[in-house]
């Protein structure tokens, strides 16, 4: 107990948000439901760049969504992990103009769930990563305490051609690394940039980011990753007839 003559400790200041990281979060938290699909068939045309968000049914998916949305129950996450077998779509970005959509894949590999639902959740998976157009980006949820699983790599290769050519671009985010200590953190980063390295070529984009709900761990970085996967790259303006300088 503190003794009067004594103040308590000042509580830590939270760390400060950069102009880039407020600007993306705003865009995160604009994502709002739009549709379910059991089938690649019920999709929506490919238009919007998509990212999708892929993991173990144990992971921390949804919890991730819902955190870089900033919102309560933006994705769905069961009390029974591997029950959700549906793509549920996202759309981000003004309600009139929407520029990009996120795809909320089953999770993967729960026990519970039968093997035939298995099989078919991991072909319609395969199917959409390795080829659906509109596939901009991937988010890749690992276990931060367990590191990439069998069913991780699996899942790593059917969109493996894809990174690797720089068609897509990938972000790995290493989840609940608030339960880990700093060195263990440090070496659940390098176990997975070795698992990584596989995938690397000149073209491919990866990242990796420690990640954490509670604690808020990586939200600005990785909210900073997406929104740059679809947003058009700034050119620089070309002059005009009436400006070009005479020779």
């Amino acid at each position: 107990m503190t003794s009067p003559d004594r103040a308590a400790p000042a509580p830590a200041a939270p760390p400060a948000v950069s102009p880039e990281e407020r600007t993306a979060l705003a865009w995160t938290q604009s994502a709002r439901f739009l549709t379910t699909a059991s089938k690649l068939d019920q999709l929506p045309p490919p238009g919007l760049p998509e990212i999708a968000f892929v993991g173990r049914s144990n992971a921390g998916k949804s919890t991730a969504i819902n955190t870089l949305a900033q919102q309560r129950r933006l994705a769905f996450a069961s009390k029974t992990p591997g029950r959700t077998q549906h793509i549920n779509l996202f759309q981000l970005g003004p309600a009139e103009a929407p520029d990009a959509l996120w795809a909320d894949l089953p999770g993967y590999g729960y026990a519970a769930v039968a093997r035939d639902a298995k099989l078919r959740w991991q072909q319609v998976m395969a199917d959409y990563l390795a080829h659906r157009h509109a596939l901009a980006g991937v988010v890749l949820m690992v276990d931060a305490r367990h590191g990439f699983t069998t069913l991780d790599r699996q899942l790593l290769g059917f969109v493996g051609e894809r990174v690797g050519n720089g068609e897509v671009k990938l972000l790995v985010l290493l989840t609940k690394a608030d339960k880990l200590s700093r060195n263990e953190a440090a070496k659940a980063l390098m176990q997975a940039q070795k698992v990584l390295a596989e995938l690397a070529s000149d073209d491919a984009d990866i990242g990796i980011t420690l990640f954490s709900a509670l604690t808020r761990q990586g939200l600005g970085d990785a909210a900073c990753t997406l929104r740059a996967w679809t947003s058009p790259p700034a050119s620089n303006p070309q002059p005009t007839p009436e400006s070009t300088p005479s020779t």
